[in-house]
């Protein structure tokens, strides 16, 4: 089933004990792609994959048979790609990136959580991971700058 293989990125998802960090490692080879393309195509591609995985999220779900199933990392994979948007495709980049956002997706502070509650459709299945993504991108910032940039 196409839409099973999409949601869980292959089947990566379907890897034990810990589906989410498989599936943010697996969109490593993504991301340096898209960010070797550039702005317009990484933009165009984070896009298209936060679109593909709305589309595919709900249907694998009801496959799954349960809501908000592991397996189910296409959403992982859009969320590390924002939390990378814009930064070069470098090994520390990577890590702290991978580091950064599993992290918030994990302990999912406020208003992460938020984003998640109220229903168990495809949205809030994408959508906590969309805003760790976006708050990850933010902090990988500012810990970049502190670390690499000697604190500005």
């Amino acid at each position: 089933m196409l839409i099973l293989a999409l949601a869980t990125w292959g089947g990566v998802g379907f890897l034990p004990l810990m589906p989410g960090t498989w599936g943010t490692l697996a969109a490593l080879p993504l991301w340096y792609h898209l960010a070797l393309a550039g702005p317009w195509v990484y933009g165009l591609g984070v896009a298209a994959l936060i679109i593909l995985g709305l589309w595919v999220t709900g249907p694998a779900q009801e496959f799954l048979g349960r809501t908000d199933h592991p397996a189910i990392v296409v959403d992982e994979v859009a969320g590390l790609l924002i939390t990378l948007a814009g930064v070069p495709p470098t090994w520390e980049n990577a890590a702290l990136g991978l580091v950064i956002f599993r992290a918030l997706d994990i302990l999912k502070p406020f208003p992460i959580r938020w984003f998640g509650a109220g229903g168990a459709g495809a949205l809030e299945v994408m959508a906590d991971d969309i805003a760790a993504g976006v708050i990850g991108r933010v902090v990988l910032e500012v810990v970049s700058v502190i670390i690499f940039r000697g604190g500005g």
